[in-house]
């Protein structure tokens, strides 16, 4: 990294852990606040320092957010005891979650008048993309912002993009997000109709992953369909906000989506049928159910494909 840069960190849920842990393990010098103090011990034993509340890390030179919503985000800079309620402010707030463009814009507007600068840095991966080393991440806001830090964003990212000026990184993972739904949804419809057929998920998806068909995501989603091991990386309630979210500027922007229109439908399906703090590749259970039988895990060893990057 070409400057060295004093790192505040917001928010240690998984994402954020695994996201930390690079800068820090890169030599970073990273303070991290987080509601729940002992989430943050991991990332002290690396070598973190913590801050007992937001508003300490206000001082740094560039602070990190991964926080669960726009409600969340906006109270990381505006709230009591928050960023903006000190007498200084980072240079530099990149923002890694996944908000709405009208909650990141506001949040732009706070920083500005502050004479700060805020970098839209939404992420594409779960833990174990970031600790394989292929986490991706488009970003938005001024260039010279993203020139100042883009060190640290590579220090976490295998794929940083810089997609323009301000919140169109949002967009940008909605529109991912949006994919990444109608995806899981048709790879769950073809694997129960291969199964249904008499063809075992393993070898169903076996093959799907070495034609050109498959990809690094159907190749990391394979063992928890073959073996329905449904703990969450993305839960179906984080997809139904993202769908929710994308509709919406879909709708603004004059765009149809009726496929992504059907999949919100049955993503919200999911969540009725309690699928909703599971990760989402549980719909393949809505699907089977749908076509008359019970998936039945076929306890097999399966590699995801997420091997470190060297």
């Amino acid at each position: 990294m070409s400057e060295e840069h004093l790192i505040g960190w917001i928010g240690a849920g998984r994402m954020g852990i695994a996201m930390a842990t690079r800068l820090i393990v890169a030599g970073s010098d990273v303070a991290v606040y987080n509601r729940t103090r002992a989430k943050v011990e991991p990332l002290v034993a690396l070598g973190a320092k913590v801050a007992e509340t937001i508003g300490e890390l206000a001082s740094r030179d560039v602070v990190f957010v991964a926080v669960a919503g726009s409600d969340d985000f906006l109270q990381v800079l505006e709230g009591p005891g928050g960023l903006l309620s000190q007498g200084e402010v980072p240079r530099v707030v990149v923002d890694c979650s996944t908000v709405s463009a009208e909650a990141s814009a506001r949040g732009r507007e706070l920083l500005e008048a502050r004479g700060a600068t805020l970098l839209a840095a939404p992420v594409s991966g779960n833990p174990k993309v970031v600790s394989s080393g292929r986490l991706t991440m488009a970003v938005s806001g001024p260039r010279a912002a993203f020139d100042e830090v883009r060190g640290e964003l590579e220090a976490i990212c295998a794929g940083v993009t810089y997609v323009g000026e301000g919140e169109v990184a949002r967009l940008v993972k909605l529109c991912h997000n949006l994919f990444l739904g109608v995806v899981i949804e048709s790879l769950a419809e073809i694997t129960v109709l291969a199964e249904k057929g008499g063809v075992r998920r393993q070898d169903f998806l076996a093959f799907l992953n070495d034609s050109v068909m498959g990809s690094t995501f159907s190749r990391y989603k394979t063992p928890s369909l073959v073996n329905l091991d449904f703990k969450p990386t993305f839960t179906t309630t984080l997809l139904r906000k993202d769908f929710d979210l994308g509709l919406a500027a879909a709708r603004a922007l004059e765009v149809p989506m009726p496929v992504a229109a059907l999949v919100h439908h049955l993503v919200q399906a999911g969540v009725g049928e309690g699928l909703g703090d599971v990760d989402f590749a549980a719909l393949a259970t809505l699907v089977a159910r749908s076509a008359g039988f019970e998936l039945v895990s076929e306890e097999t060893p399966v590699d995801d494909g997420l091997h470190p990057v060297t």
